[in-house]
């Protein structure tokens, strides 16, 4: 049993990429045994210590019986908080906006088998080796989750069924085995030619999709991974029998392996903290919600009185919301380039609405304003991410507004992303009907784990801060505030909605509850002048 206990914590550690010496195996048995762990029971307990192991800043790769013994002690402080009886849960405290480009950069070390801290300074500009990196980085995060995707994993499979396991292979296999059928996963990209190829970390290989019928579902850009089966040719190029997007794995997956990591920079936290606090906000907070805007154009006629009458709502029925998220273009048109007066009206337009959010004080006293920033808006950078809108815009905002907050972009992608995808698709095109393109463009955005998946050239990025637009592990919740209509669908756990334009036949938005991680359409119709 003693050598089950020990194959069990080094399992835990291994996992974490660290190695235990005897005297750290021992105080961890010694903890069990004083604790009356039992077998069940051990493997989480473990990975208690290992995970907060790892957020000490000395801590080592091999462990050190110091590091382990202090925290060890720091959890019994803690368990011993934790039995006095629970204070109700305060939404504030749990309620960050996250900075794009405060967000902690980690890259994926194949050494170590894991994400690694980078801790050099980040720049706008960026550099060619952190482009190289930015793509690699993307290839990888993928190529590890498709690895432990069951019906990639050979441990999965009967010793009898493994030789029908058709397995990844690199772009240099290739060379001298025409004739031979192969899976790759690469990214979409073309030659100096011209000609279609997937590209991977060892080069790249020409496609000839002639005897293919039809893509796997999703929409295969430039720039996107994806993973392609074939026969190579005597003419040096994989002739596609199939094309499919990698798998998404699921966030509960990603989070049990890297719940130590604080890809946010807001402190780490484990699984099973995650689910403790779903149960309690679905049974104390059952009411909390969130309001999404997309498309508030301050400069239309009608914008003004649609938010007020989307106030006096909720002021009227008690549906005060915990967040309100004003999504841009918060103009029609683009002023980057206008008249000293186009710029004048901008900052009017805002400093209208601070005086109409002010006149509600029932709403500024407890509700947060985020405000994120559209392709048009005013702001330091046009790639992405994109700063927050500028200062000198904001002031009357900022002053009659207790709890408002200027957000980069992400917080969420915003540039008509459905349009710019179907442009881009490459290869054979998708024949499909409204409600499968929305479905497609979902799929294909969470399966690539990332914002933008199109090359540069299309989508200009910074790439210091490409991590920013990692879809990796899962969210909950993603809105994708486009042109396009409004949908909603949850796909792989992760919720995905798209609030539509605010302005249209009627005002429209989207309300998201926390408790039930699910969101709805609110339409408020325009009441006719007599």
């Amino acid at each position: 049993m003693a050598d089950a206990r020990q194959r069990t914590i080094i399992k835990v550690f291994r996992k974490y990429s660290n190695s235990l010496g005897p005297d750290s195996l021992e105080l961890i048995e010694a903890i069990l045994d004083n604790h009356e762990i039992a077998d069940a029971d051990v493997e989480s307990s473990v990975e208690t210590l290992a995970r907060e192991y790892n957020k000490q800043d000395d801590a080592s790769m091999k462990v050190s019986l110091e590091v382990l013994q202090r925290v060890y002690e720091a959890l019994q402080d803690q368990g011993e908080r934790t039995n006095a009886e629970k204070e109700a849960i305060d939404p504030e405290s749990h309620l960050f906006i996250i900075d794009a480009f405060e967000m902690p950069l980690w890259h994926w070390s194949s050494e170590r088998g894991t994400f690694e801290k980078v801790s050099t300074p980040l720049t706008m500009s960026g550099s060619a080796d952190s482009r190289v990196l930015a793509m690699r980085d993307r290839l990888n995060v993928i190529k590890q989750c498709v690895l432990r995707n069951e019906h990639f994993a050979p441990s999965t499979l009967p010793s009898r069924d493994r030789e029908r396991l058709v397995t990844l292979k690199s772009t240099k296999q290739l060379l001298g085995r025409a004739g031979d059928r192969f899976l790759l996963l690469g990214m979409l990209a073309h030659s100096k030619e011209g000609k279609l190829c997937i590209e991977d970390a060892d080069g790249s290989v020409e496609l000839d999709f002639s005897k293919l019928d039809g893509p796997g579902d999703g929409l295969f850009t430039e720039g996107s991974f994806a993973l392609v089966e074939g026969q190579y040719t005597e003419e040096g190029a994989l002739e596609i029998i199939a094309i499919g997007q990698p798998p998404c794995e699921p966030r509960e997956t990603a989070r049990s392996i890297y719940g130590h990591i604080d890809f946010l920079g807001q402190g780490s936290t484990s699984l099973l903290e995650d689910s403790q606090l779903s149960v309690r906000v679905r049974e104390e907070l059952s009411d909390l919600n969130f309001f999404f805007l997309s498309d508030v154009w301050l400069d239309h006629p009608r914008t003004l009185s649609g938010l007020q009458k989307m106030f006096e709502n909720c002021v009227e029925n008690h549906f005060v919301p915990k967040l309100i998220v004003l999504c841009g273009n918060f103009t029609s048109r683009s002023i980057n380039h206008g008249q000293g007066r186009d710029v004048q009206r901008y900052q009017e337009n805002f400093d209208a609405l601070a005086d109409l959010i002010a006149s509600y004080p029932a709403i500024t006293r407890s509700t947060h304003f985020v405000f994120v920033p559209g392709p048009l808006d005013i702001t330091m950078n046009s790639t992405l991410p994109r700063r927050p809108l500028l200062s000198s815009f904001v002031g009357r905002l900022k002053s009659k507004i207790p709890k408002v907050h200027f957000a980069t972009n992400p917080c969420r992608i915003k540039d008509d992303l459905m349009a710019r995808m179907l442009r881009n698709i490459v290869g054979v095109k998708p024949d499909a009907r409204s409600d499968d393109l929305k479905r497609f463009l979902v799929q294909s955005i969470l399966d690539q784990g990332h914002l933008c998946p199109l090359t540069v050239n299309i989508q200009p990025t910074l790439s210091d801060y490409d991590h920013s637009l990692r879809l990796y592990p899962l969210p909950t919740a993603l809105i994708l505030a486009d042109k396009y209509d409004r949908y909603k669908i949850t796909y792989t756990g992760c919720h995905v909605f798209n609030p539509g334009s605010f302005v249209g036949a009627s005002f429209v938005f989207s309300t998201y509850q926390p408790a039930e991680l699910n969101s709805e359409e609110c339409v408020l119709e325009e009441e006719e002048e007599d």
